[in-house]
């Protein structure tokens, strides 16, 4: 998944990224609100960690002003506002405002990527940290894949891959879209890289009604279907 983090205190943000590439995601960094709707404008994201304080500008502003643009770039993405400001007055507006969740500086890694998980989770609908599709289980914390032919570990890769098709289920997604997902831009990733990883997956799905099918010249989507020999 691909998270921008707008953050102009650089030490803290260089710490955040550094966290979330661990975890298997692809980051960008924004030090100004301006840098950051240049972002948005050419990258979708999966999550957005955004500061209150920032040079050119309020980020509570911000939030609002994109949330009100329909078919803007921070129309419906998740939202994490980031603060030294603790007041309850301050945390009701951040919600209003349109945040998903909010953390008080300092804060811990740990912490802020489980709030991460649990808002991505309710995107899907999915309350659990297990998330299941026809009759394969994915453990994300584990990056174990269960199918009925057996029980995989997932590299970071394959499991953020899965995570994108699990979350968004029957709905195609593009080739460019995953690979800007799974790929950052000082990535050497081939062109073919997505395929790759698809056929690794395809491989462990053998045997499952789930199937990673191929809408050709537009994306791949998971799909339900027969159990494959």
């Amino acid at each position: 998944m691909r998270y921008l983090v707008v953050e102009d205190h650089i030490p803290l943000a260089q710490a955040m990224i550094e966290r979330i590439r661990v975890e298997g995601h692809v980051a960008d960094h924004a030090e100004s609100l301006r840098a950051a709707r240049a972002y948005l404008e050419n990258n979708d994201y999966e999550m957005v960690m955004l500061d209150i304080g920032l040079p050119d500008g309020d980020g509570l502003e911000f939030l609002q002003r994109m949330r009100r643009e329909r078919n803007g770039p921070l129309a419906t993405t998740p939202v994490i506002m980031l603060t030294a400001r603790s007041t309850v007055s301050d945390r009701i507006g951040s919600l209003d405002s349109g945040a998903d969740d909010y953390v008080v500086k300092p804060f811990d890694f740990d912490e802020l990527m489980a709030r991460c998980r649990a808002i991505v989770r309710r995107r899907a609908g999915q309350a659990s940290p297990t998330l299941h599709f026809a009759d394969i289980t994915l453990h994300p914390q584990g990056a174990q894949l269960c199918s009925p032919s057996g029980d995989f570990t997932l590299r970071k890769r394959e499991l953020r891959l899965m995570e994108l098709f699990f979350t968004a289920p029957q709905r195609i997604l593009s080739k460019e879209y995953l690979h800007q997902q799974l790929f950052g831009l000082d990535d050497d990733a081939s062109d073919n890289a997505i395929e790759v990883y698809i056929g690794r997956l395809r491989k462990k799905l053998v045997g499952s009604r789930a199937a990673i099918d191929t809408v050709r010249g537009v994306g791949y989507r998971l799909v339900c279907c027969a159990a494959t020999p």
